[in-house]
């Protein structure tokens, strides 16, 4: 991903200056098997991973499911300077990563060649674009 971050317009200053957010979204598709318990563990995340999130610069966090289709929808907002940092750090906690292993394994990617959340490429979730947003 590129930079997140650049000095004032006119200003010779390279401090970064903190993202104002770019929102995210995501989809993958829960095997039906698990949606009991995909939402059973939604329902109760553990503080360690709730708390990276919050570290590594991720607000706004819901995931919708479709029952209809098995498609889980996330979308998120990204506040920080440096997402594939903060990406990298999301990926280095170990408590995040079984929390991936864990529900990975409720999951079928929609992303070719995917092999889980840890791997990182290709991603786990699918990316989608946004053609429409209102504030």
């Amino acid at each position: 991903m590129s930079q997140l971050w650049s000095s004032p317009k006119g200003s010779a200053d390279s401090t970064p200056v903190r993202y104002a957010g770019r929102r995210f979204a995501q989809i993958i598709k829960l095997k039906p098997e698990f949606v009991a318990q995909y939402k059973e563990v939604h329902a109760a995340v553990w503080p360690e991973v709730l708390q990276q999130i919050k570290d590594c610069n991720i607000q706004d966090y819901s995931i919708f499911h479709d029952p209809e289709t098995g498609i889980l929808f996330a979308s998120f907002k990204y506040v920080g300077s440096d997402f594939d940092a903060d990406m990298e750090n999301m990926r280095q906690n170990p408590k995040v990563r079984e929390w991936w292993r864990m529900t990975d394994g409720m999951q079928e990617s929609l992303v070719p060649g995917a092999k889980d959340s840890e791997s990182g490429e290709p991603p786990w979730w699918r990316a989608v674009e946004e053609v429409f947003y209102t504030a």
